[in-house]
């Protein structure tokens, strides 16, 4: 039997995309309290349902696909740019497919104009209509209000027609920094990107050892989430758990309390962390807590084997810092070396300390890297800044492992200036053998 909590949830993916809903309307509606009602409505939020935005309110919107996450909507460029909308609220949540500024003579403008497109422009009302007229919503700069016409035409078509007091370049320039943020978050790989649609095998507190004996013979598995009558996640129980205890003896007085979790929006990285900081083979996947999935340490190894051979579209700062950077391998030491530029500088001019810390922990990751084929992960790193580095100087960060176990390597890096010593690190690297 569904909760009303489960109702509500059915409700809201009922509903059409862009109908406005809100706490007070569901809890009259569905005959639920007001709190029951808004705890619903965020769990549809969180679950990319419905969309909570300023001077608009909460939407039901299409829920977005992972491969689509580089893709804004047009409700989202409206909060990227303070903007107002004067027109066309029904096409809010439609996608935009890209952008064009509106800065020739219309003629020309149409041919570049396809419908889900963004049309920037100032306060020309004959560019403002061929854009709508084209399929396409208008972004109007300046703080200026757009004619009556235009907006009558973009409530009738349903595209949206908003108004920001930025310029057109700072508008663009705000629209492309976060499409490109959206490319760095794409090539994140994330729990849910590895989470499988089969449900998981669970077990119940009221169930036995004996219980717990048959389904490892008819799965083959060793470990089960423990669930409460409620679906709740309540513990983990694995072969040292039931131990010695007798055939009758409840799961829930043995099972291991408290278990650990992740979220489907938990990095990989983050779960293989985890993983081996607390030496588990299974974490349980919570999402608004009830369980929706398990992960093993075979899936997130996979995954991270898989996400090294992906090509990246976005270059994060790391990304920005190490491709000035080549290095070489000799007589057991890693030499990492480039140029000190600019973008890697404070404000007086020196080298930032996370840049530092970002080439130290890269030359002792590759110089792990030439011995074990493991995927790695930072666990500790102790840094010493001995002398200021000044930009455009060259520099050479030389890695020589001192120690590595199975799941641990440690790392000792000294960069140099030329034949002067102007840093020390020590770097404990995590290992997750392949």
């Amino acid at each position: 039997m569904q909760t009303k909590h489960d109702q509500i949830l059915k409700h809201i993916e009922d509903l059409s995309v862009g109908e406005r809903i809100s706490v007070r309307q569901i809890a009259k509606q569905l005959v639920v309290s007001e709190g029951t009602a808004y705890r619903a409505i965020k769990e549809a939020e969180g679950q990319g349902l419905v969309s909570t935005l300023d001077r608009i309110g909460t939407v039901r919107i299409e829920k977005k696909q992972r491969r689509d996450i580089d893709r804004l909507t047009f409700a989202e460029v409206v909060n990227i740019v303070d903007g107002t909308l004067l027109g066309g609220r029904g096409g809010l949540f439609k996608t935009l497919n890209k952008f064009v500024i509106g800065a020739m003579e219309v003629d020309a403008m149409v041919k570049y104009i396809d419908p889900g497109s963004l049309v920037i422009v100032g306060n020309r009302d004959m560019v403002q209509l061929a854009a709508l007229q084209e399929g396409a919503a208008v972004l109007v700069t300046g703080g200026f209000a757009a004619h009556a016409d235009a907006v009558e035409l973009a409530d009738r078509l349903d595209l949206p027609i908003v108004s920001s007091a930025y310029d057109t370049f700072s508008v663009a320039s705000l629209i492309n920094r976060a499409i490109y943020d959206r490319l760095i978050k794409k090539d994140i790989l994330l729990v849910e990107d590895i989470l499988g649609k089969s449900p998981p095998v669970v077990m119940s507190e009221h169930q036995t050892v004996q219980d717990y004996h048959q389904l490892v013979e008819t799965t083959g598995y060793l470990r089960f989430p423990v669930l409460q009558d409620q679906g709740r996640l309540i513990g983990v129980v694995a072969p040292t758990d039931v131990n010695r205890q007798s055939s009758d003896m409840m799961i829930g007085k043995v099972m291991s309390k408290k278990p650990l979790s992740v979220t489907p929006k938990t990095s990989i990285a983050s779960a293989a962390h985890m993983m081996v900081w607390e030496g588990i083979d299974l974490l349980p996947v919570i999402e608004f807590k009830r369980l929706v999935g398990l992960i093993s340490r075979q899936d997130v190894i996979k995954a991270l084997q898989y996400n090294q051979k992906q090509p990246q579209v976005g270059d994060t700062m790391e990304d920005i810092v190490l491709n000035r950077f080549s290095e070489t391998f000799d007589n057991h030491t890693l030499v990492f070396s480039g140029e000190v530029t600019p973008q890697m500088s404070t404000q007086y001019g020196g080298l930032s300390p996370g840049v530092f810390m970002t080439i130290m922990t890269e030359a002792a990751m590759q110089a792990m890297k030439k011995v074990r084929d493991a995927n790695m992960m930072l666990d500790n790193a102790t840094l010493y800044f001995l002398k200021p580095i000044q930009i455009e100087q060259r520099v050479e960060a030389r890695a020589r492992i001192v120690d590595s176990s199975r799941k641990v390597g440690k790392v000792d890096v000294e960069l140099y200036r030329g034949a002067e010593l102007v840093g020390k690190s020590l770097i404990t690297v995590q290992l997750l053998e392949r």
